[in-house]
């Protein structure tokens, strides 16, 4: 499917199913809103962002699409130290750099360089995923 298909309203829902998601009208509007602008918003952010279209939506029902997203794989929650948790619909192997103006940015994992992670276990540890994050300051390309 491509990257412009999953934006229509028919296309989430069938996402959504094929994922073992019951479509709703909240769960679409929660993850269109993650998909349409990836900058790893906070739930609060997807919150106001929501509003905006779903303005009878609670905070709670933002959490908990968040929550059936994330458990089902269609999108990553990404968590820095105390930080809120932040939510990011790139499923591409990719790491984080956080940056000290508080953006998350995504950075591009090569396959090479995801396989040599994993050579560094033993081979009787069984990788389900693996998270790298980098902290520092990013150039404001703005």
């Amino acid at each position: 499917m491509a990257a412009s298909d999953i934006l229509k309203p028919e296309s989430l829902a069938k996402v959504l199913s094929e994922h073992g998601v019951r479509p709703t009208s909240q769960r679409e509007t929660v993850y269109q809103s993650l998909l349409n602008k990836r900058t790893h918003p906070t739930a609060d952010e997807v919150f106001a962002r929501v509003r905006e279209t779903a303005p009878t939506i609670s905070l709670a029902t933002v959490y908990n699409c968040l929550d059936v997203l994330v458990q089902n794989k269609l999108v990553r929650a990404v968590n820095f130290e105390r930080a809120p948790t932040q939510y990011c619909a790139n499923l591409a192997p990719h790491a984080h750099f956080h940056d000290e103006a508080g953006r998350t940015l995504d950075i591009e994992m090569p396959t090479e360089v995801i396989d040599q992670l994993r050579d560094l276990l033993p081979d009787d540890f069984d990788v389900k995923h693996i998270e790298v994050n980098f902290h520092g300051r990013a150039p404001q390309n703005d």
